[in-house]
């Protein structure tokens, strides 16, 4: 091993770091950009680190799927149908990581495991709470944001089947509610989740539904924007609910 590789794979170690990017080794190492470049294309053709995505590494064992896929967008969080799962919201196990990011970036598969990037605008980074340690941490949308977000996006949440279950298992803040769909504005999302609020009898959410009924607009929106365009209308919330009511409260209590 060259003097320069062993200088850079001693900085690593020491440093503790499992995840990183080129920049942070040009930055702290007292070694020519070239020579940390030459480095770092020489311990991964040794199999000491493997490239994640262009000037960003990890070490060759390196598997945290969540900390590699908040690594890859800085900017959000672990979100949708895998914060679901995480949260404990679905039992369904999703083969993809969803990661949102207000940054335009193509999914990727990274030693066998699928990142989906979801883009949105800036202002919908909220609700992530922190988990992990040292290189392992990692945002991911907490239990209210990841709601709102799967309402908001629902191909990227396995479909309404699936959100309906998540939201009568969850234990929600109504105020965090109100905050995060001030958020993600949209206020076909608020009229829903009022609806369903309402429907399963959920406790504790008068905050919310007093917000819902002030934002409420008269545009008929559909409960499940997916399905069918026909429906009994619900006059309070201004909504086509294009579901039998049977069927809604089979799949929340199912």
């Amino acid at each position: 091993m060259k003097p320069y590789e062993s200088k850079l794979l001693e900085y690593i170690t020491d440093a503790g770091l499992d995840i990183f990017s080129k920049e942070v080794l040009i930055k702290n190492i007292d070694l020519p950009e070239k020579e940390v470049e030459k480095a770092l294309r020489n311990l991964v053709n040794a199999d000491f680190l493997r490239v994640i995505e262009k000037g960003k590494y990890c070490r060759y064992d390196f598997r945290n799927e969540f900390a590699i896929g908040n690594f890859l967008a800085r900017d959000g969080g672990i979100a949708y149908w895998t914060a679901m799962n995480y949260h404990g919201l679905t039992e369904q196990l999703p083969n993809i990581i969803f990661v949102q990011t207000a940054k335009k970036k193509a999914d990727k598969t990274i030693f066998g495991v699928r990142y989906r990037f979801v883009q949105v605008k800036q202002e919908k980074l909220v609700g992530y709470k922190v988990e992990g340690y040292g290189n392992l941490v990692y945002k991911i949308t907490d239990t209210e944001k990841t709601i709102v977000d799967c309402f908001d996006l629902p191909q990227h949440a396995g479909g309404y089947n699936e959100i309906i279950k998540a939201f009568a298992k969850a234990e929600l803040s109504a105020r965090k509610l109100v905050a995060y769909c001030k958020a993600i504005d949209n206020i076909a999302v608020t009229k829903r989740i009022a609806f369903l609020s309402e429907l399963l009898e959920k406790k504790n959410m008068e905050f919310f539904l007093e917000y819902a009924q002030r934002v409420r607009n008269e545009k008929y929106n559909l409960f499940d924007p997916h399905r069918v365009k026909s429906g009994k209308s619900d006059r309070k919330w201004r909504l086509i609910i294009n579901m039998s009511i049977d069927e809604i409260m089979n799949i929340a209590n199912s």
